[in-house]
């Protein structure tokens, strides 16, 4: 099995873009950019992982517990370089879309400029055509993004509440105070679909120091005022993938 590029070959690769394959069913489980020998540096990692005998764990990092099983049954991962020669960027974009096309990958983010990603025609459609809200001067507000998925996970636990609680729970920021940022827009595919006003910050037992918050649908005045209306431009251009985005006005 390959496990490194030679020097020549290296020197010629640019940036690409790589996808790592389960042998026994050809199942893409993991996607990838980078240069050089990248993309053999998860199989390494793995081996160093599970060094002196340690067992795989539920708790293990899905990728390398994918390989490490792979290893275990005596194949080897197979590595496929889906395209080379391109620049830093142009490696991103690709990367993001491979993301997107295949399903159940062990990548723990999605890829870049997430904003720009897969969605339906209609959804896109709405998205773009709909106005965008007047930034308030009256108070800031934080904006938390949730997914599609996010919700179809929630709305049979909590078929009243599923919004909220998609919205609430969990996110790696810090707790802000609730007289500065009282509002939370819970917005998808760039539509504000929910407004919530803030008791308070907490945070998340068990969860590596993520915090949520207890609130309230918001008044209907803002309610009103926001939802069904697109965040404007600038909170949806590139490196701003964050799903965690504060106010700009001041």
């Amino acid at each position: 099995m390959l496990t490194g590029f030679s020097p020549e070959v290296i020197e010629q690769l640019g940036y690409y873009v790589y996808r790592l394959i389960y042998p026994r069913n050809g199942q893409t489980f993991y996607v990838g950019k980078g240069t050089g020998n990248r993309v053999f540096q998860h199989v390494k990692g793995a081996v160093e992982y599970y060094k002196d005998g340690v067992e795989i764990s539920d708790e293990d990092p899905n990728k390398l517990r994918i390989i490490k099983e792979i290893i275990n049954e005596g194949l080897d991962v197979i590595h496929v370089i889906q395209r080379w020669g391109l620049t830093d960027r142009e490696s991103r974009i690709v990367e993001s879309a491979l993301i997107d096309a295949f399903q159940g990958l062990s990548n723990i983010q999605r890829g870049y400029d997430a904003d720009h990603g897969v969605t339906n025609a209609e959804s896109l459609e709405k998205r773009l055509s709909t106005h965008a809200y007047d930034e308030p001067t009256d108070f800031k507000y934080i904006i938390i993004k949730v997914r599609d998925w996010r919700l179809e996970e929630l709305v049979e636990k909590y078929p009243e509440t599923y919004r909220y609680e998609a919205t609430r729970f969990a996110w790696r920021i810090k707790p802000r105070s609730t007289k500065e940022y009282p509002y939370v827009f819970s917005v998808t595919n760039g539509i504000v679909k929910g407004v919530y006003k803030v008791k308070n910050w907490f945070f998340v037992e068990d969860r590596s120091g993520r915090i949520a918050f207890n609130g309230d649908v918001a008044e209907k005045s803002v309610w009103e005022r926001f939802v069904d209306k697109r965040i404007p431009d600038y909170y949806v251009k590139k490196g701003m993938a964050s799903p965690v985005l504060f106010s700009k006005n001041k």
